[in-house]
Formats: structure tokens, sequence, C-alpha cells
């Protein structure tokens, strides 16, 4: 099967924009709050959870560490929500997502993320899987908890491969 190569990208808000938000709390907070000792970043992700029942749900992933160069075939998204994953540890991470083209995925990006930042995925945004960089990865993830299909995979036609 041919592969093609997907140089990585510094993960930006201007670059990461068409796909999700950044979750960081990089620079000045917006607010300062409880008598002045805790800065708060306001505000930092679009959340969607669509018009069905549904509520937003907390659930904690834990996963193996993958290596670069990092090969994949696999994308997926979330026609009904949007989906946020918050690092609980310093460790990068790399973020694989793609544009719509006619209901399947374009040309996959590759972003990797700087130590303590986060990213909430689009409703609807094609994406990888979660991939770290570090064994044991350990995330909070905030997406959409209800009925209906949530989740449409599908397998690239052509491999691709990430490389620094």
């Amino acid at each position: 099967m041919p592969v093609n190569e997907i140089k990585l990208e510094l993960l930006t808000p201007e670059a990461f924009a068409p796909f999700g938000d950044i979750i960081d709390a990089a620079g000045s907070p917006d607010m300062m709050i409880n008598e002045g000792r805790c800065g708060r970043f306001h505000d930092l992700a679009r959340l969607d959870f669509g018009d069905e029942p549904s509520r937003a749900g907390i659930s904690i992933f834990r996963s193996e560490a993958c290596t670069l160069p990092y090969v994949f075939n696999l994308m997926e998204r979330h026609p009904l929500g949007s989906q946020a994953f918050i690092p609980m540890s310093a460790d990068p991470f790399l973020v694989i997502v793609a544009p719509d083209d006619a209901g399947v995925p374009g040309i996959p990006r590759a972003f990797l993320t700087k130590p303590l930042q986060g990213v909430n995925l689009l409703r609807g945004t094609w994406h990888g899987v979660l991939t770290p960089l570090v064994d044991d990865a350990v995330f909070a993830v905030v997406d959409r908890i209800g009925g209906g299909g949530n989740l449409e995979e599908y397998r690239l036609t052509e491999n691709y491969v990430i490389v620094e």
C-alpha cells in the first residue's frame, strides 16, 4: 500500500481553527478570581452537543504510546458533538485532522501540541485516533453522551506516515 508523508505542524490557533480550538493556559489569563490567586482562562472551546437529547460527559482515557514516524490509515468523526482532549500531564501529543471532502476525509494534517495544550475537535471534524507519544498517557475527554450514531470511521485507501 503506498505511503504519503505528512510533516508535523506547530499547533497554532490560526492553523487549527478549521478543525477546532486549542485548550491552553499560555499567556495572561482573561480574569483573576479567588481573591486574585487564580487566573481564569475563560471559555476556551466551542463545545457542541447537537440537538438530540444529550449531555456533556467527562471521561478519562489512558493510552499506549505511538512513535514517530507514525503510520496510519484510519480516521473518524463525531457528527453529533464536539470532542475535547485535555492531557493530564505535560507531555505533548499528536493531533491528526482532515478537512471533509464530500463526506470522506480529505488530505490529513498533523499537529504537535506544546506541553499542557489540549484540543477541542469541532462537531463533524475528521480526526485520527488518540496519539500520545508517551506510555500510559492520561487524558480528560469532554464529549457528547446520548443516543444516535455519533461515531463514523473511515479507512483511508492509502497509508499516511507522520514525520518530524
